[in-house]
């Protein structure tokens, strides 16, 4: 990550914790080194932001660090933790770590009743897909789909026969408990459908593959609506 969001993580993770930190605990949460840490909190000590403490002993944020709290309501919070817990529950683990990044960053500047309330939050997402080799396909395969790769998949059939094909990924639709590949597929020559959890290879081609109005995800779901 670059500096300014290097110091944006320290920040957040100072302003989550109610004690002192030192700066190994914070190397480690942020993956640098502990010399990195000490020149990003002098950084941060010039520009104006009130962190106390010292080598050695720890970091705090003082008074007046604290930005306004975030005007959610209650049902509103409770959409967006639904969600982040979603995420991290039927993702891959990617997306998982970036939802509980972005969790802790939304929380870290919320009022105190509103926090108090997600402490309490009476809904669970069971997460139990996210260490499958279902959700390690679905990683790699929107991975392939952001740098435009061919991707070739031994699939499994509903009626259990065995397939190989060279496909283009062009998005993933979640059904609530199945995730689903649309793709193109060199094949068929058209669009095709792959339930990711009947994917029992996939293999990411040197081979790029070029997206127009005419093959993409938009036009795709276009045409489903169209049907409608």
């Amino acid at each position: 990550m670059s500096k300014s969001e290097r110091l944006f993580e320290l920040l957040t993770l100072l302003r989550s914790k109610r004690y002192a930190v030192t700066a190994k605990a914070l190397a480690e949460e942020l993956s640098v080194s502990e010399r990195t840490i000490y020149r990003d909190i002098q950084s941060l000590q010039l520009s104006g932001v009130p962190i106390e403490g010292e080598a050695g002993i720890g970091y705090l944020l003082g008074k007046g660090s604290h930005l306004p709290p975030l005007m959610f309501t209650e049902e509103e919070m409770m959409a967006i933790e639904l969600g982040m817990r979603m995420v991290r529950a039927w993702s891959d683990k990617r997306l998982a770590a970036a939802s509980e990044s972005a969790s802790r960053k939304i929380h870290s500047v919320l009022p105190e009743t509103l926090k108090a309330q997600i402490d309490a939050f009476p809904l669970a997402v069971p997460a139990f897909h996210i260490e499958t080799a279902c959700a390690d396909h679905a990683e790699l395969l929107r991975l392939a789909t952001a740098d435009k790769r061919k991707v070739r998949i031994d699939y499994q059939t509903g009626e259990g026969k065995s397939t190989q094909r060279i496909i283009h990924p062009l998005g993933q639709v979640f059904w609530g408990k199945v995730w689903t590949l649309v793709a193109w597929c060199e094949l068929r020559d058209e669009y095709r459908n792959f339930r990711v959890d009947r994917v029992q290879h996939c293999c990411v081609l040197e081979e790029y593959f070029d997206a127009d109005e005419m093959k993409s995800f938009q036009h795709y779901l276009s045409m489903c609506d169209s049907r409608e």
